[in-house]
């Protein structure tokens, strides 16, 4: 293992904004900050949004700085990674930014009951196997989680690169009769011409992986529903 990663993972531990269960803390049971994320990690009542496979945590991190009244929270197992967004929520006095490194199959064992308001899934691997299926973030599997930690109406917010995964998705919401709240196939092409300047910020937040795509010419794609 590199230094410089040797180093993030020592800097986690040592950062407020990152909380880092282990495997066992959440299978036993009783994970303390279940169903207490904004009594206890953010010490306020506001609405809470996480980003599932977060990465190095730019929508996090950029959400939270464009609509500092609610709560975000990053996650992703790999620490080098949500480094990268807790320096950056620290550097720019975030307190509203927190990371969880944890695998997103745990999200049950993390979350209370209608805990949150808003899921983002950026960038998510597209599994692109048929045999994978099921571990596609939208997958049915997924979306009966969701709609635990969800509060009833919650908005799940899908970006992506892959065609296979976005026309999943649309597919999934279909065969479930979710509400579609907002659709393109070309983020930057279409959407952003069509929506308010609110919305164009938050959809103008680009990842380092979306900023390679958008290099290699690929059409950026967008889908926000409901889970009633």
């Amino acid at each position: 293992m590199g230094k410089n990663k040797l180093f993030r993972f020592a800097e986690n531990e040592v950062f407020d904004q990152v909380v880092q269960p282990t495997f066992e803390d959440l299978m036993k049971g009783g994970f303390p900050l279940k169903g207490r994320w904004n009594a206890d990690m953010f010490k306020r009542d506001a609405p809470l949004v996480l980003e599932l496979g977060c990465g190095r945590g730019e929508y996090t991190t950029g959400l939270a700085k464009l609509a500092p009244e609610k709560n975000y929270l990053g996650v992703d197992i790999k620490g080098a990674r949500i480094w990268r967004g807790a320096r950056t929520a620290r550097e720019q006095g975030l307190a509203n930014v927190g990371f969880l490194r944890t695998h997103v199959d745990h999200v049950l064992q993390c979350f209370g009951p209608q805990e949150a308001s808003e899921i983002w899934l950026t960038f998510s691997d597209p599994q692109v196997k048929k045999s994978k299926a099921r571990k596609r973030l939208t997958s049915p599997l997924f979306l009966a989680r969701y709609k635990q930690i969800l509060q009833p109406g919650g908005l799940i917010h899908l970006k992506t690169d892959s065609p296979l995964l976005y026309d999943y998705t649309l597919e999934q919401i279909a065969a479930h009769k979710l509400p579609v709240l907002e659709q393109s196939d070309d983020v930057y092409a279409d959407l952003v011409n069509r929506v308010s300047p609110a919305e164009q910020a938050v959809l103008n937040i680009r990842t380092y992986y979306e900023q390679m795509w958008l290099t290699e010419g690929r059409k950026i794609h967008y889908v926000r529903f409901a889970i009633p």
